[in-house]
């Protein structure tokens, strides 16, 4: 089994509250679980209401599914207008790695 993860760092638009940071940050959520069918959430900057960042993962029984599955997330994220991409980091292991 391969598990593989993807951080985004992400600085939003003209938003100047919590709640205008959630009206965001939850539908792109939404998009990339339903898009993808992965798990996806808001992880970090949570206090903050122009920067966000977004965890998602994915399990595949193969290596390359995992980094094409993240290479289209990557993609779908950086496409999106309402937000800039700062950063991106991530991860791919096996199940047995230890």
């Amino acid at each position: 089994m391969w598990i593989g993860w993807i951080e985004f760092d992400i600085l939003l638009g003209d938003v100047h509250s919590l709640k205008a940071k959630r009206s965001v940050v939850r539908p792109l959520v939404a998009d990339l679980r339903r898009t993808f069918t992965v798990a996806a959430a808001e992880t970090g900057s949570l206090d903050l209401h122009r920067r966000a960042g977004v965890g998602v993962s994915v399990v595949a029984a193969d290596s390359r599914h995992v980094v094409d599955v993240l290479d289209a997330v990557e993609n779908f994220v950086a496409g999106r207008p309402e937000i800039d991409l700062l950063s991106a980091h991530r991860g791919l292991s096996r199940s047995d790695d230890e």
